[in-house]
């Protein structure tokens, strides 16, 4: 075996090695994320309207990437235009990634109720219906039981009279969304804006949570 071979083939390997721990595709979506596999945790929370979801996720410490998309449902690649009537059983979510050294699941759940409306039952702020009720879908049993020790302690808190209401539910199949509502507030950051202030999405989170949020 010749030296050259030796070297051409030592670093063809290591290309492909840097290729496959440096970064890979999210989804069917552009998007990349650029640290090791081993490092990257996934969640998945729904919280209403997945443009405010996705912005209010792209600003916790530790989240590298999130994407739009739709999950519960009964329906294989649903649209948004089937999604919205209610009848496909699906929530606008996003799945979020995460660096594992930097944050946590458990981080993760505590930055998230603050971005929801935790009492409010088959809404979020000015969406109303089913495709935007507030639900927590864990991967796995460590998930599960974080997030419902999570929910417990919200509840045994006495920050609120009424009791929690966001679902805790098993993950099913991801859909990304349409290329459009990924980065929503970043490629329309106008209409964003004004959609989210109509809505009253931060003047409710405001009476909730206070300066927490």
């Amino acid at each position: 075996m010749s030296r050259y071979f030796v070297y051409s083939f030592y670093f063809v390997m290591l290309f492909v090695l840097v290729l496959l721990t440096a970064c890979r595709p999210l989804e069917s979506t552009s998007m990349e994320i650029t640290i090791p596999d081993e490092h990257v945790g996934v969640a998945i929370f729904a919280g209403g309207c997945f443009w405010c979801t996705e912005s209010d996720f792209d600003k916790v410490p530790g989240v590298v990437a999130t994407i739009s998309g739709y999950i519960g449902g009964t329906v294989d690649n649903p649209t948004y235009e089937q999604v919205v009537t209610g009848k496909t059983g699906h929530i606008e979510a996003v799945r979020v990634y995460f660096d594992k050294t930097k944050t946590s699941y458990a981080a993760l759940l505590a930055a998230y109720w603050l971005t929801i409306d935790p009492l409010a039952q088959d809404r979020q702020f000015c969406d109303i219906g089913s495709p935007y009720r507030a639900a927590i879908f864990y991967l796995d049993e460590e998930q599960q039981q974080l997030a419902q020790r999570s929910k417990d302690a919200l509840d045994d808190s006495g920050q609120f009279a009424q009791p929690v209401t966001t679902m805790l539910q098993a993950a099913t199949t991801f859909y990304p969304a349409e290329d459009y509502h990924q980065d929503y507030y970043l490629k329309n950051p106008a209409r964003y804006e004004r959609y989210r202030n109509n809505c009253g999405r931060d003047k409710r989170l405001l009476e909730l949570w206070g300066r927490q949020h």
